[in-house]
């Protein structure tokens, strides 16, 4: 609030009256942040308000809505041979699409014991909603603590229903349900703090971790993900590619497997891929909002250049 030169509450407002105040207050680029989440407001857009209309960050995918014109991603999110999939014109950022906060306070890892953790387990982490983990990802992590005797799979409690369910799946894959540790849901500082005691995260499929990928990697614990056909499940491998990690990015469920076995056995080399993250943090482009921010004002320039003169709407590879 304090960042805008101007601030309007219009919560209570029906999307028609918020169309007339967007129109009638000259805006010229008006921004989706939310798509089809909680508290959207995709109605506001059908009134078409503003001359060029961009959906950016909060829905990873298609509105699948004529008057959405753009989509802003990146080249690993969104590259242009997935024009195909999108009603929106593709807007590429350089580099990747997410922004986040680098001036936040560095996490500093607890005691394992106090997160009720092994002190010397190996702590494969998958923090994202029990809704992203279907049969499939979960048959790999089953299959991973079968190869990896010395794992524990620690999990979110987000709703009570997960821990007893996922106990359960994991006894009827021949996997002791204690070797599944649930973590309460903490406010952030404290939930940054608390995953750094991880060894690796274990991304999910098709829907990846977003921000709590990316919060993974301020905690500088390695990020393993598979990457997809969809915006959703690529989320993950553009954040590492902003790191200049992709050898942690995989094209198959079978190399996703082998690459998380593989660092679940060899310590030094997980001790390599925590350092270069703790590097990363400080240097990479990743979280450098002042770094995107600048990309960002490029990209609608030329997005409003083409409505100057009249041309429609068109891809925008990174420049």
């Amino acid at each position: 609030m304090a960042a805008g030169d101007h601030f309007v509450e219009a919560r209570e407002l029906s999307s028609r009256v918020l169309a007339e105040r967007i129109r009638a207050d000259g805006i010229d680029i008006l921004v989706d942040l939310k798509g089809y989440t909680l508290d959207a407001r995709p109605a506001v857009f059908a009134h078409r308000p503003a001359p060029v209309q961009v959906a950016y960050l909060g829905f990873p995918g298609t509105s699948g809505a004529s008057c959405i014109d753009y989509i802003v991603g990146d080249a690993h999110v969104t590259p242009l041979d997935h024009a195909p999939l999108f009603t929106e014109k593709i807007a590429q950022l350089p580099l990747c699409y997410q922004c986040n906060d680098g001036t936040r306070r560095l996490p500093v890892a607890p005691s394992r014991a106090s997160q009720g953790l092994p002190d010397d387990a190996l702590v494969l982490c998958a923090f994202n909603q029990p809704y992203k983990i279907s049969p499939e990802v979960f048959d790999v992590w089953c299959r991973l603590l079968h190869r990896l005797p010395s794992a524990v799979l620690w999990l979110l409690a987000w709703t009570p229903q997960a821990p007893p369910a996922l106990r359960r799946e994991a006894e009827a894959r021949g996997i002791d349900p204690s070797r599944l540790v649930f973590a309460d849901t903490v406010g952030q500082e404290q939930h940054l703090d608390r995953v750094a005691c991880a060894d690796i995260f274990l991304d999910t499929w098709p829907c990846n971790g977003h921000t709590t990928a990316s919060d993974m990697l301020w905690a500088a614990v390695p990020v393993v993900t598979y990457s997809g056909r969809t915006f959703a499940s690529r989320v993950a491998g553009s954040l590492l590619k902003a790191l200049d990690m992709p050898e942690l990015v995989c094209d198959s469920v079978e190399a996703y497997e082998a690459l998380i076995y593989a660092l679940g056995t060899d310590c030094a080399r997980r001790s390599e891929l925590q350092r270069r993250v703790v590097a990363a943090r400080m240097t990479s482009p990743l979280f450098s909002s002042a770094r995107l921010a600048p990309q960002l004002e490029d990209l609608f320039q030329r997005m409003w250049a083409r409505a100057l003169v009249g041309l429609p709407p068109d891809h925008l590879p990174a420049a």
